[in-house]
C-alpha cells in the first residue's frame, strides 16, 4: 500500500492510515506496507522551490511512520528518498535510528530518475544498498526507468541490477514493484525482458537472488489484453508463486482498490493452489 504525499502535499489528499485499514478490511488484508513517496520531493526537475527538499523528505517520511504506529499490528512504514541526492545516506543514517522506519526503503528509480548504465548513478546505488544492508534493511524498489522520459530500459538494467547491486545485500530482502514494470496492467515489452533476466537466474538457482522477492502491485488489470494475462500468468509461475507478493498502489484515477485489484489477480490463469500460495505469502520484514 502507499500513502501518497501526506505533509505539505502540494495539493493531494493525504490518504491516511484510517482510510487504508478500512480498505485492507474490505479485501480481507491483516498486515499491509505503508510505502513513503518522500522520493517525490527529489524528482529532478520537480524539487520543491517553497521549501528544502530534504526537509520535506524528512517530514513525509516521519508523516508516514506516525501514521503506521496508530496501528502497529497492522501496519509498518518505509521509509523513501531519491537514492541519487547527497542527502540519501544521511536519511538511512536517520531512519535506521527510527524504530517506526527502520525496517525498510522504497526506491523509485523512474521518479528520481536514476540510469543503472550511468556509472555516477551505478555509485551512488552501490553505497545505498551498501548501507541498507549494513542496517539490515529491507528494499522495495520500482526498477523501471522513466517511462516519460524514455530512459533505456530492458535486459541490459536487469543484469546491472544482478551484478551490481544484489551481491551487496545478501542480508536483506529485496522486493522488486511490479514484476519489474510499472503499472496498471502488464503492457511493457521492456519490463517484460528485464523479469525475463530474472527470471533465468531464479531457474538458474543463483544464490544472487535468494533473497529477491516480486509484487504484482497492479499488473493484472481489466484493460490487460487476453494474450497479456496468459503472459502474466506465465511470468508468475516461472518466477514460482511463492516468491510473489500481492500488493496495490494509490487508489485513485486508474488503480483499483485493494479488494478490486485481488478479484483481477484470481481471473488469471493460475492454480487455486498458487492463488492460495500467493495471499498466503507473508515478506520476511513482516514476519
Amino acid at each position: 500500500m502507499v500513502i501518497f504525499m501526506g505533509y505539505g502535499g502540494q495539493g493531494i489528499t493525504a490518504i491516511t492510515a484510517e482510510y487504508i485499514l478500512k480498505l485492507l478490511d474490505a479485501a480481507g488484508i491483516e498486515r499491509g506496507v505503508l510505502l513513503s513517496t518522500a522520493y517525490a520531493y527529489g524528482r529532478p526537475g520537480r524539487e520543491p522551490k517553497d521549501k528544502d527538499e530534504y526537509t520535506g523528505v524528512k517530514a513525509e517520511n516521519d508523516w508516514v511512520a506516525a501514521q503506521a504506529a496508530l496501528y502497529p499490528k497492522r501496519l509498518v512504514a518505509f521509509c523513501g528518498f531519491n537514492p541519487l541526492k547527497d542527502s540519501a545516506l544521511e536519511e538511512i543514517e536517520r531512519c535506521s535510528r527510527d524504530p517506526r522506519l527502520r525496517s525498510g526503503i522504497k526506491l523509485h528509480f523512474g521518479n528520481s530518475d536514476v540510469q543503472l548504465e550511468n556509472p555516477e548513478h551505478l555509485k551512488k546505488l552501490k553505497a545505498v544498498f551498501r548501507a541498507a544492508n549494513a542496517h539490515k534493511m529491507a528494499i522495495v524498489v520500482h526498477a523501471r526507468a522513466s517511462i516519460s522520459l524514455d530512459r533505456p530500459y530492458g535486459a541490459e538494467q536487469a543484469r546491472l541490477f544482478l551484478d551490481e547491486l544484489l551481491p551487496l545485500v545478501p542480508n536483506v530482502t529485496v522486493q522488486i514493484a511490479h514484476l519489474a514494470g510499472s503499472g496498471p496492467g502488464y503492457d511493457d515489452p521492456k519490463a517484460d525482458a528485464a523479469l525475463e533476466v530474472y527470471i533465468d537466474a531464479i531457474a538458474k538457482h543463483d544464490p544472487r537472488v535468494r533473497k529477491l522477492w516480486f509484487d504484482l502491485t497492479s499488473n493484472a488489470n481489466p484493460a490487460n489484453s487476453p494474450a497479456r494475462s496468459a503472459l502474466l500468468a506465465k511470468r508468475i509461475r516461472q518466477i514460482g508463486a511463492g516468491r510473489v507478493l500481492y500488493g496495490t498502489d494509490i487508489t485513485f484515477g486508474p488503480f483499483l482498490s485493494p479488494r478490486d485489484s485481488w478479484a483481477e489477480v484470481c481471473k488469471l490463469d493460475l492454480t487455486d493452489k498458487e492463488l492460495k500460495t500467493i495471499a498466503k505469502n507473508k515478506a520476511p520484514y513482516l514476519r
